[in-house]
């Protein structure tokens, strides 16, 4: 059996497709460079089904075992998934280490976590990426002899690995828990002060960090590179004398995000599924834009942040010529897309000005039916609004037109998700 290296970095990496996906074969070389190898060659080919020994066809395994040598190769980097048995398989062929897109992405997020949470949430993610290739990883221990003094001690050690794996899952498991009622701690104190919260989301490298920085000043690491920055950072973002909103960085997405990365950072990603507003950065330089999107809205969609309002901000216009920082509205009049750079502060006050409109701007009126059980609701809009109207429906609930600011966000929230919309909603001038 193939005994792993502990080290290597001069890589060779392979990806397979069905059809021609050059944006996908850089992406691999960007996570590459990120986790700190060095690619010395590429592998590529077209395939419609992995090949169940070896992903790749015995003729591409032949080209890869030559290239490895050639190149005097450490590590194999495939851009695909691979089964424990593939794994094992191509290293026994190739002698060297082979990392699959998963493997790579939790080697990089390893790296790159420096909070207690975040360094939790990559273990526990590793740990269960772990657990799936246990499979006859101790071939010389799954069976246990009998006769005198041969006898194993009850557990093989197989079955020893998968105990302490799972010991160890459930040990984070817990501590992520009781971060995670921390972190609820936070939403409910700024809930209670009705800050509105304005999250950051984007493809990785977008510039997300760069942006927040620019509008907080908070100094956040920010490099080009992937996942430069893993931890969510909160900042108070005063855009008024009488307007404090909460701004949170958050991870970046990637394409095929392991499924075990979207669990461990679930908490995490929380910070976007309540968020009152949603800043969608996008790298306008980047040529598949248009994908990178429909990825981000793809995971959003999965975090159960797909109904937040967003705002596109495109961002790095300063990389693609005769572009000009500017606002685009939509056909009601609200701000949809923000062109600006975060890097050479071009935009940035046409987006605090926006951010300000939004949360802060204007006296919207609402026309609301509650019922009985929504009788702490009718409380707090006579804490937070001015009631013009109420008259009782007649099975001991109410009919109100309200008027209330709109940087109540949440309160608004809770009303759209129980209003239907009629002509007497509309939004009035300060």
């Amino acid at each position: 059996m193939f005994e792993r290296p502990k080290s290597g970095e001069r890589a060779v990496l392979v990806h397979m497709a069905a059809q021609d996906e050059t944006d996908a074969l850089e992406e691999l070389q960007e996570l590459a460079v990120s986790a700190g190898a060095e690619p010395v060659a590429i592998v590529m080919g077209r395939r419609h089904a992995p090949d169940p020994r070896y992903y790749i066809g015995k003729g591409k395994l032949d080209e890869l075992v030559r290239t490895v040598r050639e190149n005097e190769a450490e590590l194999v980097l495939f851009n695909h998934p691979l089964t424990p048995s593939q794994q094992r398989n191509l290293e026994k062929e190739l002698s060297v280490r082979v990392v699959d897109r998963t493997e790579l992405i939790l080697d990089i997020f390893a790296q790159r976590a420096q909070s207690f949470e975040g360094k939790l949430q990559v273990e526990l993610a590793q740990l269960r990426h772990l657990s799936t290739r246990l499979v006859r990883g101790w071939t010389h221990l799954e069976r246990q002899k009998g006769g005198i003094g041969l006898r194993g001690p009850g557990e093989t050690q197989l079955e020893m690995d998968k105990r302490l794996i799972g010991d160890r899952i459930r040990q984070i498991q817990k501590r992520l828990e009781r971060v995670e009622r921390q972190r609820e701690q936070g939403r409910s104190a700024r809930r209670r002060a009705e800050l509105p919260v304005v999250s950051l989301v984007g493809y990785t490298n977008a510039g997300k960090s760069t942006l927040f920085n620019a509008l907080t000043g908070a100094g956040v690491y920010a490099a080009d590179q992937l996942f430069a920055t893993l931890d969510p950072t909160l900042r108070r973002l005063q855009l008024a004398p009488n307007l404090t909103v909460i701004l949170a960085d958050t991870v970046g997405f990637i394409r095929h995000l392991p499924h075990e990365l979207i669990a461990a950072f679930r908490s995490t990603l929380k910070e976007a599924a309540d968020a009152d507003l949603l800043l969608h950065v996008i790298d306008v330089s980047d040529e598949r834009a248009d994908e990178t999107v429909s990825e981000v809205n793809r995971v959003l969609c999965e975090i159960g942040a797909d109904h937040v309002k967003q705002i596109q901000i495109f961002n790095k216009i300063d990389r693609i010529g005769d572009v000009s920082p500017r606002v685009e509205k939509d056909e009601n009049g609200e701000v949809k897309k923000i062109w600006l750079s975060a890097q050479t502060g071009w935009g940035v006050p046409l987006l605090r000005q926006a951010l300000e409109s939004y949360l802060g701007g204007g006296v919207i009126r609402r026309r609301v039916r509650l019922n009985p059980a929504n009788a702490g609701l009718r409380a707090r809009l006579y804490e937070a609004a001015r009631i013009l109207r109420e008259e009782p429906d007649g099975s001991g609930g109410w009919n109100l037109d309200v008027e209330l600011l709109g940087r109540n966000v949440k309160l608004l929230r809770e009303l759209d998700n129980l209003i239907a919309p009629t002509p007497r909603q509309e939004s009035i001038s300060e």
